[in-house]
This record gives C-alpha cells, structure tokens and sequence, in this order.
C-alpha cells in the first residue's frame, strides 16, 4: 500500500528525516511513535506532498508519488488528519464535510452515511459551525472530513492530542472499526503506549528523523519504546 525508501526531507536546508524506510501494508494499522520533535509531522507531511522530499521514493500502490503534489495524492486515495484539526471554522459541519468530498476520485455529492454512523453527533449538528465546536468534536470533524472521500489509506496525526476522555474513546472505536473492515490501511501518530499496543499490527519508532526501532507488538518490547519516547 505504501513503501517509504531512504526518504530525506526537512525545511530549507535544514535536514529533519534522515534515511527514513517505512512499510504499510494494505488493511494494516501502523503507529509511528517517538518523542515531540523527532520528525513525526514532518514525515506525514511529506507522504501528503505538502513537504517535498530531498531524497528518496515514496511508492503508494503501484505508483511512485514521489513527485505528486498533495491534491493528486488525494484523489489516488490518501486521507490526511493533520495535527490540530485544521477545520474551516465559518462553514458549517456539512459544509466542512463536503469539501472532503473534493478529494474523491468518483466524483460523489453527498456524505456517505457510513461517516455519520461512525460520528452520530455530526448529524445532529449539521448546521452548526465549525468553530463553535468543542476542541474533541472539531477532531472528530477533520477525521470525518477525511473519511467522506472513501480514502485506501489514512494518516493520522495524533488525533487524541489534547481532547476530552470521552471523545478519546469514541475516535478509538473507528480506528478499531476501520480495522476490522479491513478496506483501509492506517498510519497513526500516537504517543499513547496503551492505545498503540491495543491496536496496531506494527510499529516504527523515530527518534532524530531516524526510524530507530520497528516490529509487530511480539517483537517490539514496552521498555525499547519507552526508552525512545522518555524526555
């Protein structure tokens, strides 16, 4: 689904990933973990094309999207929940939601109610805006947002940095959803051990804009993460 190899990127000429190689395989959910700072954000943004590469290939399909800009990334199918929810505040829920759907490749008009089952609160809010929402309830707006286009692979970025309990729960229970239907791969920033222990099939671990550890939860033990993730 996605192969990352020796992938360099960063700002200007200052250099954030280093060498970076990362695997998704198709209907897996892969956590990316490591300290604030290491270059998580910026590997998401660079798979997105929003930071472009230095070095290196990144393949998603058959394709080589190395050179693709971030709308053609898209509409091939990828799916970017940025940090800090990145909603439009002065549009409503539904309009917010149906400029997802500008991302889709079969050219839909409506929001699939798949997306509503997953955020009932959504629909009961349709007309409210954006910015009047809570902090959690924005959240789950952008991971919508991004779903209504029907994406074959979704990154997340942090999606339960700074929201409230309960919504945590609500936003793990798609991500567990979107497991078991097994039609979409996931690539989550977490920094929670416990949740990414629970539902991850894989883990890389950056630390420098290095990958530094990698493998399932049997190879990969609690105290090699933790010691990469300690401040």
């Amino acid at each position: 689904m996605l192969i990352i190899n020796d992938l360099e990127a960063g700002y200007g000429e200052s250099m954030v990933l280093r060498g970076v190689n990362l695997k998704v395989e198709p209907g897996q959910v892969v956590c990316l973990m490591g300290r604030n700072g290491v270059g998580k954000t910026t590997l998401m943004k660079t798979i997105m094309g929003l930071i472009k590469s230095k070095r290196g290939r990144i393949s998603y399909g058959d394709r080589d999207i190395t050179q693709a800009t971030p709308d053609r990334r898209a509409k091939a199918g990828i799916g970017y929940v940025p940090q800090g929810r990145d909603i439009f505040p002065q549009l409503t829920i539904e309009e917010n939601l149906l400029l997802g759907l500008e991302a889709s490749s079969t050219r839909k008009h409506a929001v699939p109610e798949s997306v509503y089952e997953m955020f009932p609160v959504l629909k009961q809010m349709m007309r409210r805006k954006g910015g009047d929402l809570s902090g959690g309830q924005q959240q789950q707006l952008s991971i919508a947002r991004a779903l209504v286009a029907e994406p074959k692979l979704l990154l997340l970025d942090e999606p339960m940095e700074g929201i409230q309990p309960s919504i945590v729960m609500e936003i793990e229970q798609v991500i567990e959803s979107i497991k078991a239907q097994k039609q979409m791969s996931v690539l989550l920033v977490e920094q929670s051990l416990t949740f990414a222990t629970s539902i991850a099939d894989y883990y890389y671990v950056l630390d420098k804009g290095t990958i530094v550890a990698e493998g399932s939860s049997a190879q990969l033990s609690e105290e090699q993460v933790k010691k990469h993730l300690a401040v």
